[in-house]
């Protein structure tokens, strides 16, 4: 692949993670133990002196849970991502992906059936795997750092 695709492409999905995670942080939400916990724990103490205690160690389920469906969501639209942009359109259009010898396959070059199949298995199937190590990870940085 070249250079400036992937770096066009992190571009893209930095982009796409700052408008998921930017409104949070400055909505009300990052009251909520799932956000609470980003923050370093002088900070942490100071606010709960003012307010509820909650649970935002990184053994909390809340806290599991969303890093884990955040890595899942952000493997899922890599899924997407790749399979409508860059399978469906670029690949199937652009006529320097094709291989030697078969530019003449157009409608073979646009078998959309077949990209969105690998999207959903082995794909999203895949994700699942991401998303079950960064729980692990949080489980066992709360238990060295709890």
């Amino acid at each position: 692949m070249i250079w400036w695709v992937i770096l066009i492409e992190a571009v893209v999905f930095a982009g796409i993670f700052k408008a998921i995670v930017l409104p949070t942080a400055l909505s009300d939400k990052k009251h909520s133990a799932s956000s609470i916990h980003n923050y370093p724990p002088d900070i942490q103490e100071e606010y709960f002196k003012t307010h509820e205690r909650v649970d935002v160690s990184y053994n909390s389920k809340r806290v599991i849970l969303t890093k884990s469906f955040g890595v899942f969501g952000l493997m899922v639209w890599i899924g997407i991502y790749d399979t409508f942009f860059l399978d469906w359109v670029l690949f199937a259009n652009v006529k320097a992906f094709r291989l030697e010898g078969t530019e003449h396959m157009d409608e073979a070059y646009h078998q959309k059936w077949f990209h969105l199949k690998g999207m959903l298995f082995p794909g999203i199937v895949f994700a699942l795997i991401p998303a079950a190590l960064v729980g692990l990870f949080t489980m066992l940085i709360g238990g060295i750092y709890g």
